[in-house]
């Protein structure tokens, strides 16, 4: 069985790519060929997420076992789970997490299953249109604040800090209620 897969992001508006690959292929060869195609690089944490008919996920499928999982939740990991295993109907969706630190994803959702087609393993892509967003968001770095000169002339100084300095005397250690 052959599936055809559309991807969008919900950043970039004119942004979509869709695939076809088959049910037999790993979820792992759709991570690396949805990497090749958005030029986008491999990093730890990237993973699909099964969702329901209102994007809510039901099940992940991970790049490698993280070992910070539930006891009661199944693991699954992209290169030991065939797409098959999850994808049989029309209008399954599924999401990407492309960007692992800032947890920016694509939706997929199953467009179209097909027998007798063959397709390369690894997939193929059939249509894109539009750019990826970048893969990771870098934020500015904040920028030093411009040192200004100390324009404090002397006769400021003088009147602000007085001319005679600091006088003990002046300070009532009784009102502190400081112990020895």
């Amino acid at each position: 069985m052959t599936l055809r897969l559309t991807l969008i992001s919900q950043e970039e508006e004119d942004f979509i790519q869709e695939f076809k690959i088959d049910a037999d292929a790993s979820f792992l060869d759709l991570h690396r060929l949805i990497l090749r195609h958005c030029g986008y690089e491999e990093l730890p944490g990237q993973r699909f997420f099964i969702c329901d008919d209102n994007w809510h996920p039901t099940q992940r499928i991970l790049l490698a076992d993280e070992g910070n999982v539930d006891i009661d939740e199944d693991v699954y990991l992209m290169k030991e789970t065939d797409l098959g295993e999850f994808l049989e109907d029309e209008g399954q969706r599924l999401a990407y997490r492309f960007d692992p630190v800032n947890r920016r994803m694509f939706l997929l959702e199953l467009t179209e299953t097909t027998f007798g087609e063959k397709v390369p393993e690894t997939g193929i892509l059939t249509r894109s249109h539009g750019n990826a967003p970048l893969q990771l968001v870098v934020e500015d770095e904040p920028q030093p604040a411009a040192t200004t000169p100390n324009i404090v002339s002397e006769e400021l100084e003088e009147e602000f800090y007085g001319e005679d300095g600091f006088d003990e005397e002046d300070l009532d250690m009784e009102g502190f209620d400081i112990l020895d």
